[in-house]
């Protein structure tokens, strides 16, 4: 694994490419990083994955030479705090809605003198004993990211993004395409020129931006407008598409 954090790269101006893990297998985090990916999204919002379902897989990310990054459930300090104990390298917080909700991540999810969240040393993240400078070292090298997917959120991107200690900005295209009317539908020019306008609006707050892609193609388009940090399709549905594939051509 490389000594250059996920975070230090992106500060860099370079582009990572990840993908979002929904099961709850090492060895797919292994092989995410062996296959060249940059970062694997562990998804404790929409699927089964726990706190002790994801230990493992955020070590096994590390060992094949991926960052592990955790969606948690919600923004709360202790979803957070568990996250960042077991070892992940940095936190998508879904649903930020308000200046406040992106105050409270940055509050749970940095150490003091810059936020709130609870110490103990005795955790992976400080190699189960800690260190002298644990606290500042993990306050420099997580990755905080929220989520900016719904109609508040909108209204409310400039305070939003006014917030020190947020790092990244992701923008959910499924939820907003729910939330401006049109669900499921991404890829409409709607859902597409809101985007942008986010993407224009934290480049000048000086945010990294992150989002979704269903393909490889989609990446690339949302890469050209500056998005540095894209998660591409689920495990499970590289999985499904590859064994329909298979399955497809046996039967032709």
């Amino acid at each position: 694994m490389s000594s250059i954090t996920l975070k230090e790269r992106l500060n860099r101006g370079e582009t990572a490419v990840g993908t979002f893990q929904a099961l709850p297998s090492a060895a797919v985090s292994e092989m995410a990083g062996l296959a060249g990916l940059d970062f694997v999204i562990i998804d404790q919002e929409h699927g089964p994955l726990t706190a002790t379902d994801s230990l493992p897989l955020c070590a096994a990310a590390q060992h094949g030479g991926s960052s592990p990054i955790v969606r948690v459930r919600e923004n709360s300090m202790p979803e957070i705090q568990r996250a960042l104990d077991i070892g992940a390298e940095g936190v998508q917080i879904p649903q930020i809605e308000t200046q406040a909700d992106a105050e409270a991540a940055v509050k749970a999810a940095r150490f003091n003198p810059v936020g709130e969240r609870g110490l103990s040393p005795y955790v992976r993240a400080g190699g189960y004993d800690g260190s002298e400078t644990y606290t500042e070292d993990q306050n420099e090298s997580v990755l905080v990211s929220i989520h900016i997917e719904g109609q508040n959120g909108l209204d409310n991107i400039e305070d939003i993004l006014s917030v020190d200690g947020i790092d990244l900005i992701f923008i959910g295209p499924y939820d907003l395409s729910q939330s401006l009317g049109i669900p499921g539908q991404v890829t409409d020019q709607r859902v597409e020129q809101t985007m942008t306008e986010i993407c224009e609006l934290a480049q000048e707050a000086g945010k990294i931006v992150g989002t979704y892609a269903d393909s490889a193609e989609v990446a690339s388009q949302w890469i050209e407008v500056g998005v540095q940090y894209v998660a591409v399709s689920v495990d499970v549905s590289f999985l499904k598409r590859r064994f329909a594939q298979l399955a497809d051509s046996i039967a032709n």
